[in-house]
């Protein structure tokens, strides 16, 4: 079954689409880190909150207004999902020469949880196919979409820290660093003094030691899906926006193999032999639709934004 599931807000996609891009390719026409983030917002002030949806998911209600555009009567891939998954996997196709690709979102562009995301990308993991996934991922973030679509994706190079509070944490990061260095990847282990001249508000009375990687940074997550799918769209992919799918049509071929051979909407069917399920906390009921269980579990995360604070601005190593 034509199914294909991605977990939600990962910015390391590409492995997760590897599998799909060999098949998609054959519809082309010929020819737990414990880790501190430095960033700080401009000097002004911010009253409200700078999110760009009034309701969150517990107030969603009954969709109000139709699609965004006409349902086409076939695709060769349907892309479930508006969020950061589903606008990276629709731009990946694109990109490929994979045009005749639709995005499906419930509501709009980021409206799940994408849009509240902390937008983190860091480069260096233990596998070494992470390690250059993370590094194509940065690539299309910090430069890549600007210079297709002349639209800023809200990247800002302000470096990273992993945080070592034991020996063996540190080891472990010693050894990421040596991978990095294989790699072209900037980074120092440092030590607690080193730490605290680097960010000058951090209590290092309990730490080993830190790794630090100058080059990691953050996005904006609804900016950056917004570029994805701008760019998707410049090469012919379609995203739809305020259609919920409702269904999945599953056909046992003559094999006896089931596979997927349509997306229901409540506007209208699509007649597609490839599904992506990018729905992200809803994967599973979209699996269900298809009769697939998604071993999938949303979790909770915190994070903090503040205002701009005197003493922890980025600073440099001297």
């Amino acid at each position: 079954m034509d199914l294909f599931l991605l977990p939600l807000q990962c910015p390391v996609i590409m492995a997760s689409l590897r599998r799909l891009l060999q098949i998609a390719s054959s519809l082309q026409p010929p020819a737990s880190r414990q880790r501190i983030q430095l960033f700080s917002s401009g000097p002004s002030q911010t009253l409200e909150k700078n999110v760009p949806y009034q309701k969150t998911l517990k107030e969603s209600g009954p969709q109000t207004k139709g699609p965004s555009q006409a349902l086409p009567a076939s695709a060769d891939v349907v892309v479930v999902g508006g969020g950061s998954m589903g606008c990276q996997t629709v731009y990946h196709l694109a990109k490929t020469g994979v045009t005749n690709v639709v995005l499906l979102e419930r509501d709009r562009l980021t409206s799940g949880t994408t849009w509240h995301t902390a937008g983190l990308l860091w480069q260096l993991r233990p596998s070494d196919v992470e390690v250059e996934l993370l590094a194509h991922t940065r690539n299309v973030v910090s430069r890549d979409l600007e210079q297709e679509t002349g639209l800023h994706t809200g990247w800002i190079q302000n470096g990273g820290l992993f945080i070592a509070s034991n020996k063996q944490r540190l080891d472990e990061y010693k050894r990421l660093m040596s991978l990095g260095k294989v790699y072209g990847i900037e980074s120092y282990v440092l030590s607690p003094g080193e730490t605290k001249s680097l960010y000058p508000l951090m209590n290092v009375d309990d730490l080993y030691g830190t790794l630090y990687v100058p080059k990691d940074g953050t996005m904006d997550p609804a900016g950056t899906c917004t570029t994805l799918a701008r760019a998707a769209m410049a090469r012919g992919a379609l995203v739809i926006e305020n259609c919920p799918v409702t269904g999945v049509e599953v056909r046992t071929d003559d094999l006896g193999i089931q596979r997927v051979a349509a997306v229901v909407t409540s506007h209208g069917t699509i007649q597609t032999p490839c599904v992506v399920n990018c729905a992200g906390v809803w994967a599973q009921a979209l699996g269900k639709m298809a009769g697939v269980n998604v071993p999938l579990v949303a979790m909770h995360h915190a994070y903090v934004v503040t205002e701009r604070i005197e003493g922890i601005q980025v600073s440099t190593l001297s």
